[in-house]
């Protein structure tokens, strides 16, 4: 299943893999340090890429963006990994690609890659791709990829095997058969290789080596989990089922999201869903939140099957979720509800017995839907016009102008460079009063995904004074090593153009 646009970013800022920050000082000096040292990691790009893939039966592929903060934080973890497992056998190599690089787009894009950085498991070749959904500090990479070049599932002959395989923290699979052989096993063992970046899969003879649930009667696939039911069975053994009964059974009723890196592949799967996500936000420490939960509990309980996945964030561990939708701490306990268009729903300052009626309005489809938007300047007087959510469609597609509109993020380099360009084409056209050069944070303003497909930034878009909206690809086109070197004149022919064809 492939995990939204609007949810890749989201789970960026919850988990704090693909969005830019800011490096610690002992980030920066271990990244420079690292650098120091000769490389472990091989470097990749669209000349050597596919021939050294085949040459290699298991290699890890890091797509990375050089601007990208969480890539700077994982490079010097991901060389010592490489550098310890340089020497194992099997042979498992790491590898890094520049992702954000023109050149290489192209495998970013055969890679699915929707974010940096992102880490793919290739096998045989190139003949299976999975992601990588391990650790992402060098013991943790180190051990996650030892299992990984091993059997795809482990034989339980007691219950020592079962205790090592099976834990409080994770989702484990155990195939019980009465022979290793025959069409079931054969079924099983295959899922296992594929999904084996997903689950720690295991099979036995004896369901009573198992810590929970009893004895069995035929071929049994046993999903035993840290929460919910704690187990669950089936006797499916068919493929697409088997797959179905794991995806189902190994989300939890309520995902929690704090602190804990345990709970984080629950909060991926949470995003992977293709349900509405109803998130509630509140301090879990406070005197008031155990009630609070358990009504939220309920509530998902009685909504299960009905299109809505539910997560519970704790407020300590919420600030990039908060930031992704412009809320305020003041606002909790509160619940947003995100569809996979990317419309919200905000119930703020909610108490217990507000969750069920309002989770009822939304699905009734009468709650108000929500959107984040900076305030709308007062004074708005510079040649390039700020625009924020509220203002947009006035500014932009009631003004009845033409207007050159960039979609940018306050962090982002190439957004920095072109500012100064832009305001030199803003200046040119101040004059003009059927011409507005303007600029959107898109990090803290919504905006129509379906008329402004916004993959990353800078990105431009011309609105023509009939109305007209088109991407102005010339940057795109004009991408250099440079960072978004952009001619202003350039800019100026294109905006020109577009004046003459509207007359």
């Amino acid at each position: 299943m492939a995990i939204s646009r609007v949810s890749i970013c989201l789970l960026a800022l919850f988990l704090f893999i693909s969005s830019p920050r800011f490096i610690s000082a002992e980030a920066a000096a271990a990244e420079e340090e690292a650098a120091k040292a000769p490389e472990s990691v091989l470097t990749l790009d669209h000349t050597n890429f596919h021939d050294t893939i085949k040459k290699h039966d298991f290699i890890v592929v890091e797509f990375y963006a050089p601007w990208c903060g969480h890539c700077k934080s994982l490079a010097p973890e991901y060389e010592k990994a490489a550098s310890l497992l340089s020497s194992h056998d099997p042979k498992i190599v790491l590898a890094k690609v520049d992702g954000n690089e023109e050149s290489n787009k192209a495998l970013a894009t055969e890679f699915e890659v929707q974010g940096f950085p992102t880490l793919k498991i290739v096998r045989d070749g190139g003949k299976n791709i999975q992601e990588y959904k391990g650790p992402r500090e060098a013991d943790g990479i180190v051990e996650y990829l030892k299992k990984q070049v091993g059997p795809a599932s482990a034989e339980i002959k007691s219950t020592e095997d079962a205790s090592t395989l099976i834990t409080d923290k994770k989702v484990s699979v155990v195939g019980v058969f009465p022979k290793f052989s025959g069409e079931e096993f054969e079924n099983f063992m295959s899922l296992a290789e594929k999904l084996r970046s997903d689950y720690d899969f295991g099979h036995t003879l004896d369901a009573k080596l198992l810590p929970r649930g009893g004895a069995v009667t035929g071929p049994t696939i046993r999903l035993l989990k840290p929460f919910d039911e704690l187990f669950v069975d089936s006797q499916n053994f068919e493929v697409a089922a088997m797959e179905k009964f794991l995806d189902e059974s190994s989300v939890p009723l309520v995902t929690l999201f704090n602190k804990d890196p345990n709970n984080h592949p629950y909060v991926i799967k949470f995003f992977n869903s293709p349900n509405a996500k109803a998130m509630l936000f509140l301090n879990f420490s406070v005197e008031l939140a155990d009630g609070i939960k358990s009504k939220f509990q309920e509530v998902a309980k009685a909504q299960k099957g009905k299109g809505v996945s539910f997560l519970m964030g704790d407020l300590e561990a919420s600030e990039g979720a908060f930031q992704y939708f412009g809320l305020k701490q003041e606002q909790v306990p509160l619940i947003i509800v995100q569809n996979s268009d990317g419309s919200k729903y905000l119930k703020a300052n909610l108490e217990a017995d507000q969750i069920a009626p309002w989770i009822k309005e939304y699905m009734e489809g009468n709650a108000k839907p929500f959107k984040k938007s900076e305030p709308i300047p007062e004074v708005n007087n510079e040649p390039v016009k700020v625009v924020v959510a509220d203002s947009l469609q006035y500014v932009v597609f009631a003004s009845g102008k033409n207007v050159l509109l960039e979609f940018y993020a306050p962090w982002c380099g190439h957004c920095q460079k072109l500012a100064p360009i832009l305001e030199e084409v803003a200046l040119e056209f101040q004059s003009d009063p059927d011409v507005i050069i303007a600029k959107l944070d898109a990090t803290a303003n919504d905006f129509p995904t379906d008329q402004f497909d916004v993959k990353g930034y800078p990105t431009m878009y011309f609105k023509s004074s009939a109305g007209i909206v088109v991407q102005y690809d010339a940057i795109i086109r004009g991408r250099k090593e440079t960072c978004f070197k952009l001619e202003e004149k350039l800019v100026e022919r294109h905006i020109s153009s577009r004046l003459e064809f509207n007359g």
